[in-house]
């Protein structure tokens, strides 16, 4: 088996350059890869196209990065609670193309599993449809969407081991699910990482074969994008 454990966050985005593509999962603030953006932020890299469902808030997440500059372009699907996103977007700063959600995930998947295109009825009548190919099937309009290339996915799981085993916990499975592997270079990054098998198989998410590079991440804030609680009676 391949031992795959890399120290820490900055060993781990090794070889992230300027102009490069990545993915990044989570959703909102939920499972976001908070140490791999972190060290991103530290190791000043620019003009990032970044995919990703939004871009976290002003003061966390890639909301960090916006705030440096370091994002030249966003591919997500909403602008979401940050306001700097909404700003640079509106001011022509910063490049920003919005795909529905569920094709954003669907390009993500396709990547991970080597599909190279795929026809969906989403967007068709819209901006999003400009310039792609329509075709019909059973009489509906469908629009031809590739899947996403990106240099390197970086994702953040509960578990993992040191072959690349993943386990994701609850919501935070979200956008981290179809973006394992759908990287030149998938890294994981953990918050329990255990030996091979310790694991149970039944419960492994994402097998090893699709992550290049796992640490175990550490002080996950795991902050709350909108807290809501209910009054006291």
């Amino acid at each position: 088996m391949i031992d795959k454990r890399v120290k820490n966050a900055k060993e781990a985005i090794e070889g992230i350059k300027d102009g490069m593509t990545l993915m990044l999962g989570g959703f909102g603030l939920c499972g976001i890869p908070e140490n791999s953006i972190n060290a991103l932020v530290e190791s000043d890299v620019t003009d990032l196209t970044c995919i990703s469902n939004n871009a976290g808030v002003d003061d966390f997440g890639l909301g960090l990065l916006l705030h440096k500059r370091q994002i030249k372009k966003m591919i997500s699907s909403y602008v979401g609670e940050n306001a700097e996103f909404e700003r640079q977007m509106l001011s022509g700063e910063l490049e920003v193309e919005l795909t529905p959600q569920g094709t954003l995930a669907e390009k993500c998947r396709a990547a991970q599993a080597g599909i190279p295109a795929f026809y969906t009825p989403a967007g068709f009548g819209t901006e999003v449809a400009e310039g792609k190919e329509v075709k019909d099937f059973d009489g509906k309009p469908h629009i031809l969407e590739h899947a996403y290339k990106a240099d390197f996915s970086i994702v953040k799981a509960w578990k993992g081991d040191h072959v690349g085993n993943l386990i994701f916990k609850g919501s935070a499975r979200n956008f981290n699910f179809p973006m394992a592997g759908a990287g030149k270079i998938t890294i994981a990054e953990v918050e329990e990482l255990v030996e091979p098998g310790q694991l149970d198989p039944n419960e492994v998410h994402i097998p090893g074969i699709m992550v290049q590079r796992i640490f175990q991440g550490e002080k996950f804030e795991k902050r709350i994008e909108q807290r809501t609680v209910r009054a006291k009676e």
